[in-house]
């Protein structure tokens, strides 16, 4: 496959496997923590005396920082070094989920999610960034598929602990479990930086404002591309993946608890990508990864649009699991290389477009789900993520290695 040019400073082949493993993990929390107060929303509600549309404003509290301050990050990162930054970032998430286990208010609450988004949205972007740093371009796809396994979970995961955990013991103790896993993962990741301090040191080149790294990647036409389509793919995926356990309860009349089995299928197949990757990767190469995951968004979700039964659309959940990933750990790995001198920099702006596509494609799916029902929204996705998977795939071929 073609690469882009390489970084700075020549890479090992492999990074040490115990520090993807504990990036792995943290990004579990992170990614668990993104949905994991959806289903406590009614103890919460009960708890403070508010409607549940009150409580959701924790929710809303965490996703609004996740996606905006992680351009603080990014930066940092490249400055200060990307690992100690995640380790400090899994601290500070963790004393912020204490916080939340404390809180005697949904305003405490709301603040308290709020700088839990700002500290745990560090891990996700600066990790793939690390990878980055640290692993050959040529097995830099298959690395990162490792590491998706722990976001990955959380995903699958996330709603349903809430749930479960919730019920048993109480919703304070599920921001206490989650911690945990965050100190666990941070002060192993100390451990690690004292014992390797070779893969945890600054890059040394992420100087200038904020601001002007984001512009100088920006300006590269190739990142700009990249941050372009990922932008696209999350507004067209999420703006109509949203909306599957809705057209699930609508169509065939599961209870709303079919919201959380269709994340779980999701990242079921998500899962399934991951464990083949490493093969995919050697057979298909980039282009045939960014095609065939093209091709099985359009398969899914048109099967989802034209489902019989809920079976059907709950293996075409997974199916879109699997080709999601395709394309996205494409993407992904060439977002660790728009700017090799500014990595933390590039994967933040590389996670803000994908955040505000999401922003933009729920609300604009939202009328006309509202007005005739999911599948004419899974069928825009069935045809235009296939366009968009197609053409970043030209792009790589037409790109000068």
């Amino acid at each position: 496959m073609n690469s882009p040019a390489a970084a700075p400073r020549p890479l090992p082949t492999r990074a040490p496997t115990v520090a993807i493993v504990l990036l792995s993990l943290a990004a579990f929390a992170s990614a668990a923590n993104m949905r994991v107060i959806d289903p406590l929303l009614v103890q919460l509600s009960a708890t403070f005396g508010v409607t549940v549309g009150t409580a959701s404003i924790a929710a809303t509290a965490f996703l609004l920082a996740n996606g905006v301050f992680v351009l603080v990050h990014g930066p940092f990162g490249d400055r200060y070094g990307k690992m100690p930054v995640v380790a400090i970032a899994c601290i500070a998430a963790a004393l912020c989920c204490i916080l939340s286990s404390l809180a005697t208010s949904i305003a405490w609450l709301t603040v308290a999610r709020f700088l839990t988004g700002v500290t745990s949205s560090a891990v996700i972007p600066l990790a793939i960034a690390w990878v980055g740093d640290n692993v050959s371009y040529e097995r830099r796809q298959a690395t990162l598929a490792r590491f998706l396994t722990g976001q990955t979970l959380g995903l699958m995961t996330g709603s349903a602990m809430g749930g479960a955990i919730g019920d048993w013991l109480g919703w304070r103790w599920v921001f206490a479990l989650l911690a945990v896993l965050y100190v666990i993962a941070g002060v192993a990741l100390f451990a690690v930086i004292r014992a390797r301090p070779d893969i945890a040191h600054a890059t040394g080149q992420g100087r200038g404002s904020m601001i002007g790294q984001m512009v100088g990647v920006l300006r590269r036409r190739w990142a700009l591309t990249v941050v372009l389509v990922v932008a696209l793919e999350g507004g067209m995926f999420w703006g109509a993946f949203t909306f599957v356990g809705a057209d699930l309860h609508q169509r065939f009349g599961l209870g709303l608890a079919a919201l959380g089995l269709a994340v779980a299928a999701f990242g079921a197949g998500g899962f399934a990508y991951v464990l083949v990757a490493p093969h995919l990767v050697r057979v298909l190469g980039e282009r045939g990864l960014c095609r065939w995951g093209a091709a099985g968004l359009g398969i899914a979700f048109a099967a989802m649009a034209l489902a019989p039964t809920a079976e059907v659309e709950f293996a075409a959940v997974a199916l879109s699991g699997v080709s999601f990933y395709m394309l996205h750990n494409t993407l992904q790995t060439h977002g660790t290389q728009m700017a090799p001198e500014a990595r933390g920099a590039a994967m933040a702006l590389f996670a803000l477009c994908l955040f505000v596509g999401q922003a933009i494609g729920v609300p604009v799916a939202a009328p006309i789900v509202d007005r005739w029902g999911a599948p004419p929204v899974f069928w825009a996705a069935a045809i235009v993520l296939p366009l968009l998977g197609f053409w970043f795939a030209d792009a790589l071929r037409r790109r000068p290695a």
